[in-house]
Formats: C-alpha cells, sequence, structure tokens
C-alpha cells in the first residue's frame, strides 16, 4: 500500500506489517497497539498453532514413545498431548525448528535439520497468506478497527516474491531498520548469549557451514557444538538479511528505526512515526 502522509492520517481501518530482525521492536509495538483496538496477528503464533502443530506433537510424542511408562499410557490413549503456544512464548515452534551438530547436546543431523528448515518455510508462507482473511475476521467477527501483522525475523528469507507483494497489497509494511553499531552490537551480543533456533535460506546454510567447519577442524555434522555454530553463524545472518529487509522496504514499504521505536509510549506516537516515515520517503 502507497501513502501520503494526509491519506495515511484518513485511513479509518489501517493495517501494517512490521517488518525487522528479531530485537527492534516489532513485538513491542504490537503489544502496545494491542491496547489500542488492533488485532495482533503473530506470523510464528500461527505457524505453532495452525501448519506446524501436528508436526510439532507428532515429535513430542515420538520422544515420549522411548519411555516405557509413556508409551504405555500414549497407546491405550489414557493421556493426550497437546501444544501451549503463546505469543511471548513459542518455545514449541523454536523447539521443532531445534539446531545443527551433536545429537548429544540436542542437535539433529543435517537431513533432519533441512527437512524441518523446509517445514518452517512452507508453514510461514501460508500463515502469510492467511493475513487478508485475517484482516477480515478481525474486522467482521472480533470487532477490531486496526490491524498489525507481526512477522518473524526470517521473513526475508523466504525467496517468495508472491507473499511479499500480497503483505503490500494488504498492508502498510514498515520496516525497522539498525542504524548504529551500537544497536547492531547489542542485538548481536544477545543472540549470542542465549543461542535461539534460527531459520537458513539453503544457499545461506550450504555457503557457511563449510567455513564453520574449516574454521574449526570440524569433520562431521555430528561434532559441531549447536550453540557454538549457532553463535558463529548469527553476525553472518544479521548481515545477509539486511539487504534482503531493504529491498523489500524500498519499493513496497516505508523505514523506521529502532531508535525512533524505542521511543515510541502509545498508539499517537506510533501513528506520527509512521506519517513521518511516509513523508520522508516522498
Amino acid at each position: 500500500m502507497k501513502f501520503t502522509p494526509q491519506s495515511f492520517r484518513a485511513w479509518e481501518r489501517r493495517n501494517i506489517t512490521l517488518l525487522g530482525m528479531s530485537g527492534v521492536g516489532k513485538t513491542y509495538i504490537s503489544g502496545l497497539l494491542r491496547r489500542h483496538d488492533w488485532f495482533h496477528f503473530s506470523g510464528d503464533y500461527r505457524i505453532g498453532t495452525r501448519y506446524l502443530d501436528e508436526p510439532i506433537l507428532d515429535l513430542i510424542k515420538q520422544q515420549a514413545m522411548t519411555v516405557p511408562f509413556l508409551k504405555e499410557l500414549l497407546r491405550n490413549d489414557w493421556i493426550d498431548i497437546r501444544n501451549n503456544i503463546k505469543i511471548e512464548d513459542l518455545g514449541p515452534v523454536l523447539s521443532f525448528v531445534g539446531k545443527l551438530g551433536d545429537p548429544d547436546h540436542a542437535g539433529l543431523s543435517l537431513p533432519e535439520f533441512s527437512q524441518r528448515q523446509a517445514l518452517y518455510r512452507e508453514a510461514e508462507i501460508a500463515a502469510m497468506r492467511d493475513v487478508p482473511e485475517f484482516i477480515r475476521k478481525a474486522r467482521e467477527i472480533y470487532g477490531y478497527a486496526h490491524f498489525v501483522n507481526d512477522v518473524g525475523g526470517s521473513l526475508c528469507e523466504l525467496e517468495d516474491d508472491s507473499v511479499i507483494e500480497l503483505l503490500a497489497e494488504h498492508t502498510l509494511i514498515l520496516y525497522i531498520q539498525v542504524t548504529t553499531r551500537e544497536e547492531e552490537d547489542t542485538l548481536i551480543r544477545r543472540a549470542q548469549s542465549d543461542p535461539k533456533p534460527l531459520y537458513y535460506r539453503p544457499a545461506f546454510l550450504a555457503e557457511h557451514l563449510p567455513v564453520y567447519m574449516a574454521e574449526k577442524g570440524v569433520e562431521f555434522v555430528a561434532q559441531i557444538v549447536p550453540d557454538d555454530f549457532t553463535r558463529w553463524v548469527f553476525p553472518r545472518l544479521f548481515h545477509s538479511r539486511v539487504p534482503r529487509y531493504e529491498a523489500i522496504a524500498g519499493p513496497h514499504g516505508y523505514t523506521v528505526t529502532s531508535q525512533e521505536v524505542a521511543r515510541v509510549r502509545n498508539e499517537a506516537d506510533f501513528l506520527d512515526l509512521v506519517e513521518a516515515a511516509i513523508a520522508r520517503k516522498r
């Protein structure tokens, strides 16, 4: 969607997609807007509760079946297992994605890791294609005036132009950009201090995995310490994603900085910031 500051100000039912690296303030803004009659659509929550729900449960049940006591309960349908995914806690989704490396450190083999990565990509594409329908549901079923799409940091990795075009058709895309070296270092340190499972484009992983293994003197994937690889690769992933975000925001959206987002305290602040971003682009 394209706007002038005046047309944005007059837009009665706003639909906004927040784009950017994890940690730049997307969920902060979404939570703030949720308190002001905005429907909060979390891409990762939709992925976990709809598109990866069964694979996640299958993984849990597979592990439970290795415990004789739980195996008997499951086979006799005496217990039930379900996910308890929350917008603020996407643990089951992250556990499913997993990390590459030594199985003794909860790592996955390359074929298993690649399969889960592919399933996650398909799920994220499907979740983003649900956005127009959820915009309708937000209005007609739940009575929300506005809609905010809180997308995962990997949206720029999907390599599916139709997803971006769909979001641009139905929402204003707002890219939250990291502009200072200090902020960049903070995000990288935070990610490295608590390594989380990540999605990698197949070409990115194929390029960087051999480099890591050569640097560390690792001969087999099963020898990789999962957290060590995640810490090593994250800065490279960060820098590879920046031009991809910019390639989306350039033709399809508007850009604000994470510093500007950090100063937002209420809905009015946020709307003023978006209007300023529109004016800057024009």
